[in-house]
Parts: structure tokens; sequence; C-alpha cells
């Protein structure tokens, strides 16, 4: 049987690359698929992590900078500094909207009021536009979407836990719940449901607890950002509960969503929009110990709809969160005629019911309309190790699934309203971006530029249509 067009390319472009490598006299050097991953001159935000403040809670230098930030948001005359982080392009670093308005192009939706927010193609990377896309604020519980996508493959879903009391220790006041009982045990399976629909920090302090507690889960959490390349984030607490100096971007909000949805669990998870969840184990009236279950439905409500938000048509997905702090943050993501978007929200300042559903909805609709006409403002870059390895992501780079099953491996999630579907995609649009400058120094080489244009996502999982 022939080899695949695209891997045959792949190969060629590879081979070509070592060819040239070894005729010339300059060392070679890898580098990620950023057009502008070092800053603009006189920018204080770097991609080089050995300039970034530590992400270690427990050294007092911790982000001091990140965490006035974060305090600053709430207030109504809160600015984005002058210089922020140019990862993904320079005018991604630049405050205000950054678009490519020409002939054509629809403008942009009115009534926006987000503090940040950012248009991309999940496939390809573009962003088609962003304002303020790396303006560091509270994240609220949209952070889960990097404590799933640390954890999610470290158990498969059957694997059992009988909560313990320190298990649910130190859930802050007023945090969203999904109902979990000490003395109860609980599959991991149901724990995560407990997370995605819910966004509940009793899960979370769960599931945290199971991987050897907090402080090691938030230590992996910050390893993982790194390896994102989402430098804007500092995790202090794991589900997203205000902390003091712990912040994300829309930017980075939206990498580590294109990350967690190569993981089939968790587009399962995220795209489930309600699930029964085990409840207390009681005597009936004839002094038997039953367990009931209850119905948990999914608090983003462009997926499971509101009175004043409709459902949106092709969402699958990700994850809200509303904190003081934060106010309402949302990162979405949606197919529609093949074409796969991702949107972040964070913060509007019009407080009104749903807004930011409402905010992501227009601007959705805005890319759906734009994309492929809109020349694009940066891009997304690949987590380190793709780059590095010169691996699709999605072709094995990020396995990723629950006890290492892989993605051809059965779905996990029994959500009731959860299908799957093949996203549009394939590994076409792969750029060459090996450059000689003088014929003696290779600008980009070992394969990692060559192959990482495309980020398609397999099996995007898709809503049923409501009869």
């Amino acid at each position: 049987m022939p080899a695949p067009k695209n891997s045959i390319r792949r190969s060629l472009l590879v081979i070509s690359t070592i060819v040239l490598s070894t005729v010339l006299t300059a060392p070679v050097a890898l580098a990620a698929p950023s057009p502008s991953s070092k800053p603009s001159a006189g920018s204080s935000a770097t991609a080089d992590p050995s300039k970034r403040p530590s992400k270690s809670p427990s050294k007092k230098s911790k982000d001091s900078k990140g965490a006035k930030e974060s305090k600053g948001s709430k207030g109504s005359k809160a600015a984005p500094p002058a210089k922020m982080s140019t990862v993904g392009g320079t005018r991604l670093g630049q405050a205000g909207t950054q678009v490519n308005l020409a002939s054509g192009v629809p403008v942009l939706p009115k009534g926006l009021s987000a503090r940040s927010w950012i248009v991309a193609d999940a496939e390809s990377g573009k962003v088609l536009a962003a304002h303020n896309a790396h303006w560091r604020l509270a994240p609220a519980s949209t952070l889960k979407m990097l404590f799933a996508d640390t954890l999610l493959p470290k158990w498969p879903s059957s694997t059992e836990h009988k909560v313990e009391s320190s298990d649910l220790a130190g859930i802050g006041s007023g945090s969203s719940m999904v109902g979990i009982k000490e003395g109860e045990t609980y599959t991991v399976h149901d724990l995560w449901l407990g997370v995605f629909l819910r966004s509940g920090n009793d899960a979370v302090r769960v599931l945290a607890a199971k991987n050897g507690g907090v402080e090691s889960t938030v230590e992996e959490m910050n390893e993982h950002a790194e390896e994102l390349q989402a430098f804007d984030t500092v995790v202090v607490s794991p589900d997203g509960y205000d902390a003091e100096g712990q912040v994300s971007s829309a930017y980075d909000l939206t990498l580590i969503a294109r990350s967690g949805l190569q993981k089939k669990d968790f587009r399962e998870y995220a795209s489930t929009v309600r699930a029964d969840f085990p409840g207390e184990t009681k005597k009936n009236k004839k002094g038997k110990k039953v367990r009931d279950s209850f119905e948990i439905q999914n608090t983003n409500r462009l997926l499971s709809g509101d009175y004043d938000v409709p459902v949106y048509q092709g969402i699958a997905g990700v994850k809200n969160g509303n904190t003081t702090n934060a106010g309402a943050t949302f990162t979405g993501v949606a197919e529609q005629d093949g074409r796969v978007l991702l949107v972040t929200v964070m913060n509007p300042e019009k407080k009104e019911s749903n807004g930011v559903y409402k905010e992501t909805a227009k601007l959705l609709d805005w890319g759906f309309k734009a994309a492929g006409k809109v020349d694009p403002v940066g891009e997304l870059v690949p987590p380190r190790s793709a780059a590095q390895a010169g691996a699709r992501p999605g072709a094995g780079a990020s396995p990723g699934e629950a006890g290492g099953a892989g993605e051809g491996a059965p779905g996990v999630v029994g959500g009731k309203p959860v299908a799957s579907a093949a996203a549009g995609g394939g590994a076409g649009g792969i750029g060459t971006a090996l450059a000689v400058t003088g014929g003696v120094l290779v600008l980009l080489a070992g394969g990692a530029f060559l192959v990482n244009r495309r980020w398609p996502l397999p099996d995007l999982v898709r809503r049923r249509p409501r009869p």
C-alpha cells in the first residue's frame, strides 16, 4: 500500500533539511514556529523562560508584577501594561485591538467590552484578531483546562478513589462544588465530570490529592505551562480560585485549550452537556444501603444554553470561569463548515447576564466570516517538545489519553448528549521555513518548523443537534 502523500512530503522535507545542514559549517538551530518568539526592543516579557519570574508558589519573589496586574483587573480604570510578551508575534504584545482589516474582511463586532480576547484558527494556529492578548489577568476556573491537560493522562477512567477528609481540605469559601462526600468512592471518570461540567473545586482537590497533593500538582501545572510556552501563566491554586500572583492571559488559555483538545477524553468531557453523578450512600426503608445519582449540567452556556443565550452552532467546549477578582472568563471551541476556531474572552466590563458568552459568540461569528479573508496578526506556538521533535501533535506528540490508551481507545465519557465526528483537517498546509542566510546559516532546521504549520484536531467532539 503506497505511503500517504503527506508522509512522503514530510519525509522529503526532513531529509532535505538534514542533507542541507550537513554541508554547512554553522550549527543548526531549532526554533519554535513563531514569527516573533523574541521580544521587541524594550519589551520586558520574553519567550526565554530563564528570564521569567519563578512559578514556584513557595518562593517569596514569585511574580509580584503578575499579582499587581491581577488585583488591578477589577477596577474600571485598569489598563494593560505598556510592555507585554511577544510570543506568537510582535503585534500580540501590543496593547489594544490587533486586526488586519481590508477589503472583503468583515468589521469586528460592536459592543465588545472584554479586557482581553483572542480569535484563532485551532488547527493552523493563525491568530485572526486579538485585543490585549498577553495581558496577564486572573484566570478563574478556565485554569482548570491546564489542570486537566496536566493530569488527565495519569489514570484510567475506571480507577476508583475513596475520599478522605484531607482530600477536601483548603477549598476556598464560595467555591463551585459538584457535591463530593467524604467516605464515598468515586471513579476518576466521575471526578473529571465534576471538574468539567460543574467546575467543582472539590473534584479538583480530590484529584490533586490523588496526584500527591496540591503543592506537587501546582508544580506540575507550572512545568506543563512552560512546556506549552504559556509563559504568561503562573499557577498558585490548581482550581483557579483567586490567589495572589495567579495569572494567565487570553493567549495562554487558548494555547492550553488547544493542547487539551488533542486528548480524546478532554474533548469528550468538555463537550458533555449533562451526566449522572454519584450521590451519597444512604439506607432505604428496608435498611439496605443504596446510592442514587443526580444529574449535573455543564455550566458552559454556549453548550447547554440559557434563557438569554442560545446553544451556539458547532460548539464543542471548552471551559468557563468566574471569580470576584477575575470576573467572567471563557474559552470556547466551535466548528462550522470544516473550520475550527478557538476564542478566549477575559473579564467583560459590561456586567450583563451571560455577557462573556455573548461576546464569545459575537467573536466566533466574526471569525467564521473572516477566516480565509483576513491576514493573521500572529500565531499560536506549539509545545516545545513538538517543535524539538519535529512531530505533529495529534499524531503522537501529545498522547495524553488516560492510562496511555492512545487516540484509538474507546471513549471514556458516558455523558448523554455527546457525539463524535471527524474534524476537517489532515496535515495539509505544512509550510517550509528553512532559510539560508549568506549560504552559511540555517535559521530553522531539524524539521521542527516544517511539520508544525497545521495542528489537526482529531475526532473533534460535537454536540448532537437538538430535536
